[in-house]
């Protein structure tokens, strides 16, 4: 042989997995030979390799000459020729099974080594009757054949070996990938175990290279869990902190139900939401917990608005209905007829204007309008007296000045006492009475 072994050798149970080691100097190329022709069978015509003499001595025939293989006392000489050629044949079997199973692929190239050598060194003083040359020679080419097949399978190792290393080389290299740049945490554990468990399937790595490459798998795994358990550290520690944010956030939602300043209300409310989108994840269990009361709280507070904006909005239209009978009763004054009537008739008109209180918003400005109208139409009226009646103007702007005192007063009072409604009241006809004494004075004036 061109090569020497020692005993194959396992690693621990590291994780690295069984390793052979070996010894190796570079093998000669072993030329392949032809086959010789099959041994022919000794048992069918023994006496063409050997015969028995008279007194019982067994020769077989070789290409030196006659050899004495034995001895036949036991009958005839034709038979002890047939028992030793039957020992010869026994020993053609044994090579040609170890030819065919080298020849099929299915025989162990050492172990037809072995079996060979040992019936060549056998050969020499075999006591066997047949054709000892053409059995050498088959002999021989089993030889061959097997140190081919050991060089096949060392070949076919070592490729194994280097493929084995290379494929490790791999895991490795993606292993050390995912350890300093994966932040898909579950996708790189999991492939992280499927490395491991490939790498448990691969053999055939010596056991220096086998373990390098394994020290380097494990510091990349450690790194990796080191990297995960960190930042799924740093996210608990910013999930707790979004718990606390968001339960702030939910107990100032929760204190603002009962408001009724509707429109700053509303306002806190979008602001609340924008400021739970910015806190971040909580822990999942709490985060939806605290959501429902978060969400809770601000389906009460704008159920609650909307009911009141309803009842609001019922009253501002029944108000609209009773403005708009108020427009058809001023309607039907006429300061043509009695102008102090008409007058007086306005102003109670517009007390209980003032009195029925606020209108839809989008009909406010038809109601105003046709009410001025028809305080305007009085108006011209009285300005219109004014100029007829030149010798009581003075009397009148006396009177109206009076009545402007008046409803002056009334409104301070109002104020003082803090009836914002009926202080809004009396400062509008101190306002309208303002406007008649202008009226009244500028007549006055142009006489």
């Amino acid at each position: 042989m061109t090569e020497h072994e020692t005993t194959p050798g396992t690693t621990g149970d590291s994780g690295a997995g069984a390793v052979v080691e070996e010894t190796r100097v570079e093998a000669t190329p072993v030329t392949p030979v032809t086959a010789p022709p099959p041994v022919p069978v000794a048992s069918d015509h023994p006496d063409r390799w050997g015969r028995v003499d008279a007194d019982g001595t067994v020769y077989v025939k070789t290409a030196e000459g006659e050899r004495v293989v034995g001895s036949w006392q036991a009958g005839e000489p034709a038979e002890g020729l047939a028992h030793f050629a039957r020992r010869f044949d026994d020993i053609r079997t044994e090579v040609e099974l170890l030819v065919t199973r080298l020849s099929s692929g299915a025989g162990d190239p050492k172990h037809a080594l072995t079996s060979a050598k040992h019936v060549q060194e056998s050969l020499a003083d075999a006591a066997v009757v047949g054709d000892l040359a053409a059995l050498a020679a088959r002999v021989e080419y089993v030889l061959v054949k097997a140190e081919e097949g050991l060089e096949a399978a060392k070949a076919a190792k070592d490729e194994a070996r280097a493929a084995a290393g290379a494929r490790k080389q791999e895991l490795v290299e993606e292993a050390e990938a995912l350890a300093n740049e994966s932040t898909q945490w579950k996708a790189a554990g999991d492939r992280l175990r499927q490395i491991l468990d490939e790498w448990k399937t691969i053999r055939g790595v010596d056991r220096k290279t086998d373990e390098q490459l394994w020290r380097r798998f494990s510091k990349a795994r450690d790194a990796f869990n080191r990297r995960r358990g960190s930042h799924f550290a740093d996210l608990d520690r910013q999930r707790s902190v979004a718990k606390n944010r968001k339960q702030e956030l939910v107990e100032e939602a929760e204190k603002l139900i009962e408001s009724d300043d509707w429109g700053p209300t509303a306002g806190r409310y979008k602001e609340l939401m924008v400021e739970w989108k910015a806190a971040g994840r909580a822990p999942k269990e709490a985060d939806d917990a605290l959501w429902q009361r978060f969400r809770a709280a601000q389906d009460a507070f704008f159920a609650k608005r909307s009911e009141a904006f309803n009842e609001r909005d019922a009253e501002f239209a029944t108000n609209a209905k009773l403005k708009e009978e108020l427009l058809a009763e001023a309607e039907r004054i006429d300061p043509s007829l009695d102008l102090e009537a008409a007058r007086n008739q306005l102003y109670k008109i517009q007390e209980r204007w003032d009195a029925i209180g606020k209108v839809p918003r989008e009909r406010v400005r038809e109601l105003e309008g046709k009410l001025r109208t028809i305080e305007e139409r009085v108006r011209g009226a009285v300005d219109a007296q004014w100029r007829r009646s030149d010798p009581e103007a003075e009397a009148r702007v006396a009177q109206f000045r009076e009545r402007v005192e008046q409803f002056e007063a009334q409104a301070e009072k109002a104020r003082t006492a803090g009836d914002k409604r009926r202080a809004e009241q009396a400062e509008a006809q101190a306002k309208q009475w303002r406007e008649w004494l202008a009226a009244a004075e500028q007549a006055v004036a142009s006489r």
